[in-house]
């Protein structure tokens, strides 16, 4: 067994120790497995129909295989203008550009807020915290008409900031960052590396930044997945296909699949689905560890 198996095997709580009994963790487990099997038949689906050609795809069971096995034709045909829409390489690089930033920047600045908010004392802190919480109530279409007649002043409709800017205010972000610092951060650490003489600026950095990896780690996947699966700003804002996401860039896709002036492109849009989907679990599978450590850290103090 390896080190890494015994560890989890150590980290593994018997259901006995939670005061349940076997019939009630036995309609957990049909609960949990219903809702996997729930949440992975679109992705199987996505892998399974991507290897079929269009006739395949209407004319056989969708949950199986069928021949002539087609993956690399469909996955050639991602680097084509086959829609005359743009082309799917194009608008993958659009949305690395699009969440790598905006992430990173979101990270930043919600680490910079979640540290204010938990280790400064100002008046009205509490009432300006709960605004910025307040802003999430606030449905996004009804900032639809006054975002884009902002962005015509200021010169960034079909501009790639019109989408990274946004992108890099997280509201979620920042009460994450705030719930750990607060919770992984000692006050009494912070207040001697002040009394030593340490400037505001090296405490965020030195100490507060590597206690808080987690932490950040968790934002930043969760900005990833917000930015790269963001629809509604990137059309409001894009008129150019060149600029154009993953996200519009299918949609435009699927209204020619639709009209069916197009040969053979419903496997394709099905296989750029799959494409899409694949660097976001990577990701997770990659920051998962951490992503759970900060989201459990969260909980316990939220």
């Amino acid at each position: 067994m390896s080190r890494r198996t015994k560890a989890s095997a150590v980290d593994l709580v018997p259901a006995r120790l939670y005061g349940l009994r076997k019939s009630t963790t036995v309609v957990l487990t049909i609960i949990s497995s219903l809702f996997a099997v729930f949440v992975l038949a679109p992705l199987v689906w996505l892998l399974i129909n991507a290897t079929k050609d269009q006739a395949d795809v209407y004319g056989s069971f969708g949950f199986w295989f069928a021949g002539p096995f087609r993956l690399f034709q469909n996955l050639a045909g991602l680097g084509q203008d086959i829609s005359g829409a743009g082309i799917f390489v194009n608008w993958l690089g659009n949305t690395l550009l699009y969440a790598v930033v905006g992430a990173i920047g979101a990270t930043i600045l919600s680490a910079l807020a979640g540290y204010g908010f938990a280790r400064f004392q100002f008046r009205g802190a509490n009432a300006l915290f709960f605004l910025v919480m307040a802003t999430l109530l606030v449905p996004i279409t009804s900032l639809a008409l006054p975002l884009f007649l902002v962005y015509a002043k200021v010169g960034l409709v079909n501009s790639i900031w019109g989408m990274i800017l946004p992108s890099m205010v997280s509201v979620v972000g920042i009460y994450l960052m705030r719930t750990y610092i607060e919770a992984s951060v000692p006050k009494e650490l912070i207040e001697a590396a002040r009394i030593d003489g340490a400037s505001e600026l090296r405490i965020f950095i030195r100490i507060a930044l590597p206690l808080s990896v987690p932490g950040l780690m968790t934002v930043l996947l969760l900005t990833v997945v917000a930015v790269w699966n963001n629809y509604f700003l990137p059309l409001i804002i894009f008129s150019k296909n060149g600029l154009y996401p993953l996200t519009v860039g299918l949609a435009s896709l699927s209204q020619a699949a639709e009209t069916g002036s197009k040969a053979d492109l419903v496997p394709v849009l099905i296989t750029g689905g799959l494409v899409t989907v694949l660097p976001l679990i990577a990701l997770f599978l990659v920051l998962e560890r951490y992503f759970r450590a900060g989201a459990l850290q969260g909980s316990l103090t939220g």
